[in-house]
Order: C-alpha cells, then structure tokens, then sequence
C-alpha cells in the first residue's frame, strides 16, 4: 500500500465524471487499498478516485463501522433528509450546509467483481451521497447553501 497525494482545491480533475471500471483486477484492489490508506492517514470518512487524480468509479468509506469498497456505484433509493455541515479531503478547512437524503440504498461492485446492496442511514448515507457526487464531477460546494471557513 501507499499514501497517495490528495487533489485539493479546484483542480478540474473533480469537476469530471469518471469511468466504469471493467476490469477487476491485481491494479484496482492497489488502488484501494491505496485509497484506504490515503483516506485513513488523513482522518477522512470517504475518499473517491478522481481525488487521487483517478477518473474511476470508485469510493472507498469508513464512517466507524468498518471499511467499505464501492466500484461503480449507483443510488437506488433515497429517503428522508439531513441538514448539516460537510467537509471534504479535497477542501481543506471548508465547510458547508448541505441536505441531503436521511437514508439512501446504493448498488455496487466489490473488488472482485461481485455485485453488492449497501444501505446507509445519516452519516453513512451522507458520505455515499457525498462520494458518489465526486463520480459525477459534483463537489459539496455546489450543494452549500452556506460556506464556512474554519
């Protein structure tokens, strides 16, 4: 594994959408493990490919519960809504108001290829919306309804 540089600010690699992946193989299970330890050596609860300058699908979170791999992810369902502050690995020190759904079901990959449901309520929801948004080119800044510099 190793820690990968962390695209900040408005570089355009976050403004774009990125690939399927379609190969599951030995270089995808390296880059999240990759992710995973990026993600951790930063104290983030979600990291998304293109934010170590990979337009791919994929998301890896931890919101506490144990890691998560999400390959192309997709939101099935959502349901209810949260208000709160929202941060992001890629803007340091910023901080917004975002809704968002309360609850939110997601169809993905695992890094084997196998299709996987995962279901997320507050903060785990939060965090697919989130990292998902960054698969479409979507920051949470286009989202704030207020900003808020630490």
């Amino acid at each position: 594994m190793a820690l990968r540089n962390i695209v900040i600010d408005d570089d355009s690699i976050l403004r774009k959408k990125c690939r399927e992946v379609t190969v599951f193989d030995q270089r995808l299970h390296q880059l999240l493990d990759d992710m995973a330890e990026t993600m951790y050596q930063a104290d983030g609860v979600g990291l998304a490919a293109p934010q170590v300058g990979v337009l791919k699908r994929v998301v890896v979170i931890d919101v506490g519960e144990g890691l998560v791999e999400l390959i192309n992810p997709e939101i099935l369902e959502t349901s209810g809504t949260q208000t709160g502050s929202e941060g992001c690995l890629s803007y340091p020190n910023e901080f917004g108001i975002v809704t968002r759904p309360n609850k939110v079901k997601v169809k993905a990959y695992d890094r084997n290829g196998n299709a996987i449901l995962v279901k997320g309520k507050e903060l785990m929801a939060r965090a697919l919306c989130h990292e998902i948004d960054h698969l479409n080119g979507v920051v949470f800044k286009d989202l704030a309804t207020e900003m808020v510099r630490e």
